[in-house]
């Protein structure tokens, strides 16, 4: 039997539903207003080299990396948290817009797009002009310590202090927040992919044998940590030997993986520590009462938490849906836009 629940539920969805994006360097999540969270792909689109279109986005071109035959590219249009191919960008979103919708609407949809604390104002016009030639409406933007805090449940229009220390595949975001704003932020962009990109240059010098990204990616998953936490173990890893040019395999243990993230791992810290001296002294108060969240992909690493507790003597949680929370956060703002009205700033044409 059609109700009327059903007939108005019709409508809506086919008018617009307003959505949330969480535009990042690995992934791509969309929460779309009434429904929450319809889509999460990696930001990977592959195209025909002849011709520029797109034939993948998503998963399925992701697990084209490193696999195509040369008339096929693999790209990832994000780097760094930002926009680093126009074109193939607004491809992908366009695509992840039509799956995110499911079914044709009358009124194009309003966008959040979450976008790092440190983008500047051409990054921010290439992120609305993308959307908007994707499919948007309108555009709105809100930086993604905000939004990842807001999907913590982090109290940020208080003026009580809150911490978020955001990990994901391109930018490590560190900030401040009360009253609705950043008090006071460190970005940098070194993350989860530099970890990766880490990983496959130690096997390079150490073993003169070349992995790709996918497989230092699930490294960095299986056996990689930033602090000793547990016992040792090992893996098997294959790749093409640099000397015969033929394919080899090693087995490498979970001591040698932590070496190789070193580097990344303690410009992180010290982007950390950087940040709380700059944090002003009744916020840090608070801090030390409230403690810090971790949120992204990023600070899944093993030990990273526990590392980071032991340099800074604070109190540091991860998350739960840590990889979720800022494209939660987003998704609390747009259903509640009264509340939060004060986190989100227009993209404004120049």
């Amino acid at each position: 039997m059609f109700t009327l629940a059903d007939l108005k539920d019709f409508f809506s969805g086919v008018i617009s539903h307003d959505m949330a994006v969480d535009l990042g360097t690995a992934s791509t999540l969309v929460y779309v207003e009434g429904k929450g969270i319809v889509l999460h792909q990696p930001s990977v689109v592959a195209i025909e080299k002849k011709t520029g279109v797109a034939i993948a986005v998503g998963d399925e071109a992701k697990r084209m990396l490193g696999r195509t035959p040369d008339e096929i590219k693999a790209i990832r249009p994000m780097k760094d948290g930002v926009i680093a191919d126009f074109e193939i960008c607004e491809e992908m979103l366009r695509a992840f817009i039509k799956m995110a919708q499911k079914r044709r609407t009358i009124v194009r949809p309003r966008v959040i797009i979450c976008v790092p604390s440190g983008i500047t104002e051409v990054e921010k016009r290439a992120v609305r002009d993308s959307a908007e030639h994707a499919g948007a409406r309108e555009v709105f933007l809100i930086a993604e310590p905000i939004s990842a805090a807001i999907g913590v449940g982090l109290p940020v229009d208080s003026a009580v202090g809150s911490m978020v220390i955001d990990i994901g595949g391109g930018t490590t975001e560190i900030a401040v927040i009360a009253l609705s704003g950043i008090v006071s932020n460190t970005s940098i962009r070194i993350a989860g992919d530099e970890m990766d990109d880490a990983i496959v240059e130690y096997l390079r010098k150490n073993y003169s044998v070349l992995i790709g990204e996918q497989t230092a990616e699930d490294i960095k998953i299986k056996i990689g940590s930033a602090f000793p936490v547990e016992e040792s173990r090992e893996m098997e890893v294959k790749g093409r030997d640099l000397v015969s040019g033929i394919p080899r395999a090693i087995k490498i243990r979970s001591e040698e993986i932590r070496e190789a993230l070193r580097e990344p791992v303690n410009a992180i810290v010290v982007a950390v520590k950087r940040a709380l001296e700059q944090t002003p002294p009744e916020l840090a108060a608070d801090i030390v009462d409230t403690g810090i969240v971790m949120t992204g992909g990023g600070s899944l690493l093993k030990g990273l938490d526990a590392l980071l507790r032991e340099e800074t003597n604070l109190s540091i949680r991860v998350a739960e849906q840590t990889r979720e929370c800022i494209v939660l956060g987003a998704g609390k703002v747009l259903e509640n836009p009264e509340r939060h009205h004060k986190v989100l700033m227009q993209s404004r044409k120049e």
